[in-house]
């Protein structure tokens, strides 16, 4: 392997490392509220309110219906809006957070469904407030499978930042797209697969090893 070669591909690994975090970051830091949120307001919660439920869970389920590559495609000028450009690894976080915000919502209200509704209710027995039950009660104990489910979300991103390669998002989508598929290089095109490969096979060893470690704190 030239040297060339191993620049362009550790590179494009970093632009795929920092476009998949930077995106589960943004993704993170709205889907959970939001997930928490569908959970609260649902019938029979601490926060029922079934109009704000019915809302939010049909903007969710409206936006994770919508394919990757046409959701890249539609938010073009909001992405230029935001970061200036259309192309490039800054220009793919947008697509990337918006469609990975709904999935994390889904999955943290279905963690937070699987805690024992007995220990909500004697939370509230005991006069704790809605913001003591969700930061002492909730999160606490849904924490081993919000840990899975970010998990899985940065896992899904790999995915779907090569997806983004493929109209100027850069990282090995790009590179897999330019070099390996445009120039008939295949040992090009099976390095970009075994690295994400690779990517995805650490990131959910790292992922399992962390819900272990926090299961043993509840």
């Amino acid at each position: 392997m030239s040297q060339t070669t191993l620049f362009l591909l550790l590179n494009g690994t970093l632009q795929t490392l920092y476009m998949v975090f930077a995106a589960s970051l943004v993704a993170s830091l709205f889907g959970i509220p939001l997930g928490i949120f569908l959970f609260v307001t649902r019938q029979g919660n601490i926060l029922e309110n079934k109009l704000i439920y019915q809302f939010l869970a049909a903007l969710v389920n409206m936006t994770r219906s919508i394919p990757f590559v046409i959701l890249m495609i539609a938010v073009i000028p909001f992405t230029r809006l935001l970061v200036g450009s259309s192309i490039g690894t800054n220009a793919a976080i947008v697509p990337l957070s918006l469609c990975a915000m709904p999935f994390i919502a889904r999955l943290l209200e279905s963690a937070l469904l699987e805690i024992n509704q007995g220990l909500i209710e004697a939370a509230t027995a005991m006069g704790a407030t809605p913001w003591q039950i969700i930061t002492k009660v909730l999160i606490p104990e849904a924490l081993p499978s919000i840990v899975n489910g970010l998990t899985l979300t940065v896992v899904n991103l790999i995915g779907y930042s090569a997806m983004a390669g493929a109209i100027g998002g850069g990282g090995l989508g790009d590179i897999a797209i330019r070099y390996g598929y445009q120039r008939f290089d295949i040992g090009m095109m099976l390095m970009t697969i075994v690295i994400m490969i690779f990517l995805v096979q650490l990131i959910q060893w790292s992922g399992d090893l962390i819900a272990k470690r926090v299961s043993h704190f509840k």
